[in-house]
């Protein structure tokens, strides 16, 4: 025997399809984020030791891939993934510790966004150990099942400084001469 449903009935489960289907790419996106946040978390330490081996394996740059660095200069496009260049990059960086913070998240089915902050300490470029934290944006574009860094912006402002200061960064010039 079929039992005829209210109208209320009615409804209410056609209400519930739509929402649970956001609640699923909701728990998507979190389980997304969770993930980005421990592998940044991982390549960064591994790349502020010089293990640069090991930050490629854990990173996958979009072809597209955009890179605004700390130490100026406009945007970067692509990676150079030569050995030759891997080999330079992990004698740059040395004996780093990292610890991330992450300020913000922005998630969608197909873009995920990471705001944080890179607290690290390392030797960089040949000089003796010191703080080398970081503000940082990257963005993370899903292609397939994999999330594909496309872009990332990072600063080395994570300490206050002075509008004059600002303002000789501005120039092109780091003090007064």
């Amino acid at each position: 025997m079929q039992r005829k449903m209210s109208r209320r009935a009615l409804m209410k489960a056609g209400a519930a399809v739509p929402l649970s289907a956001a609640c699923s790419a909701k728990a998507a996106a979190a389980d997304a984020v969770a993930d980005l946040v421990k592998r940044a978390e991982e390549k960064n330490a591994a790349f502020m030791r010089g293990d640069v081996d090991r930050w490629f394996s854990l990173v996958s740059l979009a072809p597209d891939f955009t890179l605004m660095q700390p130490f100026g200069d406009p945007a970067s496009h692509g990676f150079d993934a030569s050995p030759k260049r891997l080999a330079e990059l992990s004698q740059y960086f040395k004996n780093g510790e990292t610890r991330l913070e992450v300020q913000q998240t922005y998630a969608s089915d197909e873009i995920v966004a990471l705001v944080m902050i890179e607290h690290q300490r390392a030797e960089v470029g040949g000089l003796p150990a010191q703080d080398w934290s970081l503000r940082v944006t990257e963005i993370y574009r899903k292609n397939g099942s994999d999330w594909q860094l496309a872009h990332r912006h990072a600063d080395p402002l994570v300490q206050r400084i002075t509008l004059q200061q600002a303002a000789l960064i501005a120039r092109g010039r780091s003090e007064e001469k």
